[in-house]
């Protein structure tokens, strides 16, 4: 493997000469300059993975230098060395695209964690990226979003199983995007140019499943008045994607276990058998090792379809990943409804952080779709971040916390229907308007941002 090459930046010599001997004893292939004029020449001729810049030096200072970088390596992880008295400069060169800053005087093995943590931080994106442009080739992906360390994680197993043809079985709860996941493995196969073909088991009734996968002749049952291809043959060369599996009847388990044993299977009616070649997928947000252990589901058809387990992590987990899909949502439906809302203020995206997300993915895009539709504003407030309580969802706080969660609610409700009229509004909530205003003070609710609203 070949080594990483570090451009190493800054003006203390003796320094300089000592990060240069720590990073070549750790197996890096430093390259040291104290002159910035010096770096860029270098910048220019060579690739680097990775940069550490003093943040003052001799011509410049170390964001500037970074920047000049950036413009030409975006993507070039930048660490910045700084004094004590310069750590606000710090912070701002991280704002400005910097991957961390070290404190001088360091130590040399925090400097070598920093390094290889940013280079695996770029190996997983780079992974990542190069997923996603494969699946671009003929699925549009733009929903599979997220920088998190969870998803970063699927999308690298992903990549790693995409080309071989073992069964895949995908675990995650309901709308956390196993479907898509599904879409994704298949598009970033040698089989991507043949059929995906999705079956939803729990939409099957048990009467019509075995000709639904395995299709029929004429004939072979009352209503069959033509021949009819099932899904398995229609998937031929490609990829057949089974969802909520755990919802297959125990008698089709049986001759889908003896299908996916041989290739081969009998079409209902018909005396000659049809050999396929597809790759199958299979998903569900059961528990099919309860599932075994209660009789439900056959052992040795879970063992069979569990040879690659992927888990879809639930939103709760990647929490990190919501102000991306929410900007999504937001470009999508204001795309759709031809409306222009740019972004959610901060209250509106605190409250989607503090939500525990129960139904995932797919409850986070309605309630943006419904912000999106409400809005008459750029930026969507937290009053049209409805989310619902159903099954007692979300985090319980303190009765303090929650009962100032309802007044806060409560006066942002009252301002809007009367368009912002704290007269109105204080006497529709039974307040004297002295009061009424001290209530606006403590949440830091400004009547005037309702003055469009009024009903």
């Amino acid at each position: 493997m070949d080594k990483a090459k570090v451009l190493i930046v800054d003006d203390d010599r003796n320094l300089l000469e000592l990060m240069k001997m720590r990073l070549e004893s750790a197996g890096y292939e430093p390259c040291a300059f104290e002159r910035e004029d010096e770096a860029r020449l270098a910048a220019e001729k060579e690739q680097f993975d990775i940069a550490i810049v003093d943040l003052q030096l001799v011509q410049t200072d170390g964001i500037s230098l970074m920047e000049e970088l950036h413009r030409t390596s975006p993507e070039l992880p930048v660490i910045i060395l700084t004094a004590h008295g310069s750590i606000e400069s710090a912070v701002s060169a991280i704002q400005r695209g910097a991957y961390n800053y070290l404190t001088k005087p360091f130590d040399h093995r925090e400097l070598i964690v920093q390094i290889e943590r940013a280079l695996r931080n770029r190996n997983l994106e780079e992974e990542v990226r190069r997923l996603k442009d494969m699946v671009k080739e003929r699925y549009d992906f733009k929903n599979i979003i997220g920088k998190s360390e969870a998803m970063t994680a699927l999308l690298q197993q992903v990549n790693r199983v995409a080309p071989i043809d073992s069964n895949i079985f995908l675990s995650g709860e309901s709308g956390t995007g196993k479907e898509l996941i599904a879409k994704a493995i298949h598009a970033a196969s040698s089989r991507k140019g043949k059929p995906f073909i999705e079956v939803n088991c729990a939409a099957i009734p048990e009467n019509l499943f075995e000709s639904e996968l395995f299709g029929y002749e004429k004939g072979a049952f009352t209503g069959a008045v033509r021949s009819s291809k099932g899904l398995f043959a229609q998937a031929d060369g490609g990829t057949i994607f089974l969802d909520e599996i755990g919802d297959m009847p125990l008698p089709i388990q049986a001759k889908f276990l003896r299908v996916l044993q041989e290739k081969r299977f009998h079409p209902l009616g018909s005396e000659r058998s049809l050999q396929v070649d597809v790759r199958l997928i299979t998903a569900t947000n059961k528990n099919l090792e309860k599932e075994v252990q209660e009789g439900r589901f056959r052992e040795d058809l879970y063992y069979r379809i569990h040879v690659i387990p992927l888990r879809i992590p639930p939103l709760r987990e990647r929490k990190e990943d919501i102000p991306l899909l929410a900007e999504h949502f937001i470009r999508k439906f204001s795309e759709r409804m031809n409306k222009k809302v740019e972004g959610l203020s901060p209250s509106a995206l605190r409250r989607l952080m503090l939500h525990d997300w129960p139904g995932n993915v797919r409850e986070l895009e309605n309630v943006m779709e419904y912000a999106v539709a409400m809005s008459t504003e750029s930026l969507i407030k937290e009053d049209l971040i409805i989310i619902s309580r159903i099954g007692g969802s979300g985090p319980i706080g303190t009765l303090r916390d929650e009962r100032a969660q309802f007044e806060r609610d409560y006066l942002r409700r009252v301002l809007r229907h009367t368009g912002g009229n704290v007269s109105k509004a204080s006497e529709i909530a039974g307040k004297y308007r002295a009061d009424f205003y001290t209530l606006m003070k403590k949440y830091d609710i400004d009547p005037g941002e309702f003055k469009s609203k009024g009903k």
